[in-house]
This record gives structure tokens, C-alpha cells and sequence, in this order.
């Protein structure tokens, strides 16, 4: 796979979690990055772990459900690069409770995110692409995009919402050269679940559902995103990539 060098990266979702650490990865391997969320200090603490490897890192506070706020994002990479060779959507929201507790607002907030906001950012990225030598888009799913859950309902329409979007953008932008894939984590510990995971019960029956008897860490991701991103990937688009301890496979 070849090195990242002289690429430039948006993370949505950058600030923690699986999008922080693919923010580490990309730099690790030669990107420079632009890190966006909501909790700009939290971006600033990523940015100067880039800044410390070389790197160049910009920081952006993003609200993906706001159009201006995705407008201005990709504005303000285009002022500091001059490019944008990848983005990777990752900011996510979701809602725990039952169905018929979900409220309206529950489902414009969670809806606005996870598909109305990514497909902007989407379609704004591919703006600066088509312009350029094409460019790779990834959007982060999930397992629940396929497999239903209780509790989180909207959430899981949305991710499968995302599945289908990336193939539908992945056939409509392919001769432009933009390469548009999805990936689908399963269970992975993060900072979100740290209390449930110091949960002994919990644990056991988290990984008892995962084939590979643990719950996934941020890496697992990273190193799929890296992949879809580098020149190995240069064939594939349209695709969802399950990263998921072998979740599906029972």
C-alpha cells in the first residue's frame, strides 16, 4: 500500500474515537489533515499529536447538520491546501430508546447527521474532485445498517441509508475518478462505551455475540480506511467493507 505523502484528508468527526484515530493513521503514513467536529479543543489536542509527526494539521469547527457549517469546512480547506484528496465522513449521531418513545426532534437531529450531512459533505467534496484528478470519499455505516437492533431504530434506517448512498454516488461519480466506499464497523471500544465496558455482565455478553469473542478497537478501522484511501484500493469503489469480529456471519 502505497504512503499517504502529499495528500490532503478531511476527518468529519475527527475529535475522538475511531475518527481520531484514523486522523493518526493517515498523518502516521504521510497526509496532511484537516479535523473537524463540534469540540474544536478536542480537534486542537489531535492537530498538535500531527503537528508533533510532521504534518500539517487545520482544525474546524463542524456541525455537520448545519449547511454552512460543511460549506465553510471544505472552504477552509481549500484555503490552506489549495486540494482535497480524500474525506472521510464519520461525524455520527444516534438516540437510545425504544420506538415508540422517539420523538420528532430525535429523528430531524439523527436524520440530519447521518444522512442529510453526509451527503453534502459528499456532494461539496466531489465539487472540488471533479475539478481535480478525481478523489476517494469514505463514509462510515455500521453493522446496524444491515442488522437490526433494538432501541436505535432511526439510527439503523440512516445507516442503511449509507450503504445505499455510497453505491449510488460510488456509480454516478466513477468517471470522474472519485472513488466512494463505505465501512461498516461492528461493536467497537471506544470512549462512548468505556462505561459499559467496565461493566463485567455487560463485556461478557457484548462479546459473547462476536464470533472473535472481542469487542473491535479504533485500529481495526483505521487500517481498513488506509487501505480504501491508498493506491491498493485504486479498483474498488461502491463498496461496504464489514469490520465486525465476524458479527454477519452468524
Amino acid at each position: 500500500m502505497g504512503e499517504l505523502t502529499g495528500k490532503v484528508i478531511v476527518v468529519t468527526g475527527g475529535s475522538r474515537g475511531i475518527g481520531a484515530e484514523m486522523v493518526r493513521e493517515f498523518a502516521i503514513k504521510g497526509a496532511d489533515v484537516v479535523i473537524s467536529s463540534r469540540r474544536i479543543e478536542a480537534c486542537e489536542e489531535i492537530a498538535q499529536e500531527i503537528r508533533e509527526l510532521g504534518r500539517k494539521a487545520v482544525t474546524v469547527s463542524c456541525d455537520v447538520s448545519s449547511i454552512s457549517d460543511i460549506k465553510n469546512l471544505f472552504q477552509v480547506t481549500m484555503d490552506e491546501f489549495g486540494r482535497l484528496d480524500v474525506l472521510v465522513n464519520n461525524a455520527g449521531a444516534n438516540v437510545t430508546k425504544p420506538a415508540i418513545e422517539v420523538t420528532v426532534e430525535d429523528w430531524d437531529y439523527i436524520n440530519d447527521v447521518n444522512i442529510k450531512g453526509l451527503f453534502f459533505a459528499c456532494q461539496e467534496a466531489a465539487k472540488i474532485m471533479i475539478n481535480q484528478d478525481g478523489g476517494k470519499i469514505i463514509n462510515i455505516s455500521s453493522v446496524g445498517g444491515v442488522k437490526p437492533y433494538k432501541r436505535i431504530t432511526p439510527y439503523t434506517a440512516t445507516k442503511a441509508a449509507v450503504i445505499h448512498m455510497t453505491k449510488s454516488l460510488a456509480a454516478e461519480w466513477a468517471r470522474y475518478n472519485i472513488h466512494v466506499n463505505s465501512i461498516a464497523p461492528g461493536l467497537i471500544g471506544t470512549e462512548i462505551n468505556k462505561k459499559e465496558r467496565e461493566d463485567k455482565a455487560w463485556l461478557e455478553k457484548a462479546t459473547k455475540a462476536i464470533p472473535l469473542r472481542r469487542l473491535g478497537e479504533p485500529k481495526d478501522i483505521s487500517k481498513m480506511a488506509y487501505y480504501l484511501v491508498s493506491d491498493a484500493a485504486n479498483y474498488i469503489t461502491g463498496q461496504t467493507f464489514f469490520i465486525d469480529g465476524g458479527t454477519l456471519s452468524e
